[in-house]
Formats: C-alpha cells, structure tokens, sequence
C-alpha cells in the first residue's frame, strides 16, 4: 500500500528548512557585508596611521611581533627600517615587505597566516603597517553573529507562528473531510461550497457531478425493481389462485402441493421486493410526516396477521400496551411492525407465543416483540439485516428481507433497531426506537 503524506507536515517541514536556509543565507551575507566595510574601515586606519607616522621624525622600529599573541582588530603592527639596512629581512619571524616602489596595499603569506599591509616607500625608510587577514575575518565573523542573534531568537517563535497559520488556513481541508465522514452513506445530497475556498472548489463541483450520476442511477435501479415486483405481482397471484383450485380438486397430488409452496414462497418475494422497493424509491421530499398513536398502527398489524397466528395456533397479544403518540411517516411505521410480526409468525412454531409491547422512552417510541422460536445466535445478529441472508431457511418460507426492511426503514426515520434473546420466550426479541418527533422538528 502506498505511504500517504501529511501536506501540513510537509509544509511545516519546508517551511522550517527554508527558514534555517535563510537564516544561513544572512549569517554569510552579513558576513561578507561585515568583512568589506571591516576592511575598508582599517585599511583606512592603516593608511592614516602610516601617513601621520611619516610626519614625523624617522627611526627603525620594530613590532615585535608575537606567533602566540591573540591580536584583535585595533591592534596594528607598525615597522619602520632603513634601506641600507635589510638584515631584518632575512628573520623568518618579521613580518617585513620586501622595499616597493609604490604606496599601496600588499598580501603575503606568512607562517602566521595572510598578511594585509600598507606600504610607504619614503626616501631613506619604508614604512608599513600591517595586520593578519584572520583577526578580520573573526571579527566580520562576531558582528555576523550579533547579527543573528536576534534572528535565532525569534526563528522558535516564527516557527510555531507559521505552524499555526498553516493549520488554520488548512482548516478548510479538515472541515471538508469531517463534513464527508459525517455523512449518512445513503446522503448524495450536493455538498455546499460556500465555506471552502477556490482551490477545493473543482474537487467539490466534481464530487457533487459524482453525487449525481451515483444517485440517478440507483433512482434507475430502485425504479427497475419497483415495477419489475409490480409487474410479477398479479401474474404470479392468479398462478397461485389456479393452483388453489387445482389443489381443492386433487389435494394429494404431491407435485402440486410442491408447486404451491414454490408459488406461495416466490409471491412473498416479490411481496417483499416491492415494499423494499417503495421504501428505497421513495424520496425525503415526498414522505408525509404525520400526527397518530404507535398503539393503532401495532393494533392494525396484528389484526391484518391474526389469521396467520391462528392457524398455527399461536398466542398473539399485548403484554404492555402504553399510549404513544408520535409524529412519523406512518406507512413506514407500519411496515417495521408488520414485517417484525409477520416474521414472529414464521419462525414460532404452532401453539408458541408472540408477546407485543409499546411503549415510550424519553423521546423514543418503542416497539418490542418477543416470540418463543428458534432465536438466532449472536454473531448471526449483524449477517441477518442483510438483504436475502436467512439463517432458518429450513424452517419456513420466506425471502430474508423482512429484518432488512425493518432495519433500512428505522434507519431512515432516525431510529434504532436492537436484536436480543428474549429472556422470557427464549426466542428472538426485536425492539424498535423511532424518535417521537421527526428530526427537524
């Protein structure tokens, strides 16, 4: 895998580096700065003096110069000598010119180091005042230092002052991955540019385009299943019909009995498939929120089932059955509850119990049945919300997509959906927290 890079580590590292460059780049600049207007101050002071020293009366005189002796910048080495008297030249530790025919400055190369003297050839005398190159170069070094110093000084503080103005302009980068991680997975709703500035512009007008070719196709998808469950839908009940009366006139006959379970089964799917497709199809903007009690909607149901539940001889019924009054998108309500009963039904085998209760929590209304089937183990809880996965699929007819609806259906309306083992029934326990009051009330 590819080893991303942090842009704010980055910039900060940069910019850290270049701050020292630069700050490297002004200690040489102040150093050659210092250096030349060094020079030329004490070339100044070394002409004068050999000038003023020429004025007045003339003898040999020797600086004695010291090999071991730190010099600093005010300390010049003066020489006098006389022409016809050049013994001293040969002395490896004078640091005497050879006699010049013209006044200037000279370099020489001494044991010592460079040399840098003035030179005054007079009639009888040359006179010279000189100086070692390194005592200059330390302090143009010195005075390049003081110089940074204060540059040194406040680099920390400049430092983390950049740190803190890239982090705030970068802001904008982390507010925008925030607002992407925040999102509801089915939320393709445009993201609004109006906070982010130009240079994230292109990436959110792309990803916005993206939003809404991803949308228009799972519109096309969502539409295809809807009208393909509706068109199957009365076909495959007269099917069933004719196998009925088929079945009334022969009920022996094993290859009808297994026809009519085979239709029975695939007319559930396409029942399923076309509630999972009206709820999917269905648009924020379209959905009717609207005034009723919990207890009327979980009543209906039970009375739309109740034949189911007798026939298998089951116990269906309330065990606690509070007033609840919310403000919801009732058909959806009403899908969570049937589906939940109806799948109650499925799995409790004949003469079982199917306990029911609503009730309120805070500002949840709750739905919770309880039934004494099989139950499903724990690490099967998360598997059995996906769409066609069934764990008794040897147990009854059925297209697992019941908890799959159940559980889209409450997403959408804000709520949870908590699977249990019923300690009372032993089965499976289902309950179910809608938000009394829709979100943006």
């Amino acid at each position: 895998m590819a080893k991303h890079y942090s842009l704010r580590r980055r910039l900060i590292w940069v910019t850290s580096v270049f701050s020292l460059l630069l700050g490297c780049i002004l200690v040489f600049t102040a150093y050659k700065v210092a250096l030349h207007e060094t020079n030329q101050i004490l070339d100044e002071q070394m002409r004068y003096l050999a000038d003023r020293t020429a004025r007045q009366p003339l003898y040999n005189l020797d600086s004695h110069f010291q090999a071991n002796h730190e010099y600093h910048e005010e300390d010049l080495l003066v020489d006098i000598w006389a022409y016809d008297d050049q013994r001293h030249l040969q002395d490896e530790n004078q640091l005497l010119m050879p006699p010049v025919k013209k006044a200037g400055f000279y370099s020489q190369e001494t044991r010592q180091g460079t040399l840098r003297a003035y030179v005054l050839p007079l009639e009888n005398y040359q006179i010279q005042v000189s100086q070692l190159e390194k005592v200059r170069k330390v302090v143009a070094l010195e005075l390049a230092a003081s110089m940074f110093l204060p540059y040194g000084f406040i680099l920390p503080f400049a430092l983390l002052g950049l740190m803190g103005i890239i982090r705030r302009n970068l802001k904008p980068f982390d507010d925008f991955k925030r607002e992407l991680t925040q999102r509801d997975s089915n939320d393709l709703s445009p993201i609004h540019d109006e906070t982010y500035p130009e240079e994230l512009l292109p990436t959110i007008e792309e990803m916005n385009r993206l939003f809404e070719r991803i949308l228009e196709s799972q519109q096309e998808q969502k539409q295809f299943v809807a009208d393909a469950a509706h068109e199957l839908r009365t076909p495959i009940t007269a099917l069933n019909l004719q196998t009925k009366i088929l079945l009334s006139q022969f009920p022996d006959h094993a290859a009808l009995q297994n026809l009519s379970k085979g239709l029975a089964r695939i007319q559930h799917l396409v029942t399923q498939l076309l509630a999972l497709a009206k709820q999917d199809v269905s648009l924020s903007a379209i959905e009717r929120h609207s005034s009723f009690e919990l207890n009327d909607v979980t009543l209906n149901c039970v009375e739309q089932l109740m034949n189911l539940a007798v026939e298998k001889d089951i116990d269906l019924g309330f065990v606690r059955n509070e007033s609840v009054k919310m403000v919801s998108v009732e058909p959806t309500v009403h899908s969570i509850v049937f589906n939940l009963i109806d799948n109650a039904i499925k799995y409790t085998p004949a003469a079982g119990l199917i306990n029911i209760s609503v009730y309120e929590d805070g500002e949840y209304a709750c739905a919770q049945i309880e039934d004494s089937g099989p139950g499903i183990d724990p690490e099967h809880y998360d598997k059995v919300l996906k769409r066609f996965y069934r764990v008794h699929h040897h147990l009854e007819v059925g297209s697992g997509l019941g908890l799959s609806i159940v559980d889209k259906a409450t997403s959408r309306l804000g709520g949870q959906l908590q699977l249990l083992r019923s300690e009372e029934l032993g089965g499976l326990s289902v309950l179910v927290r809608i938000p009394k009051q829709p979100p943006h009330h």
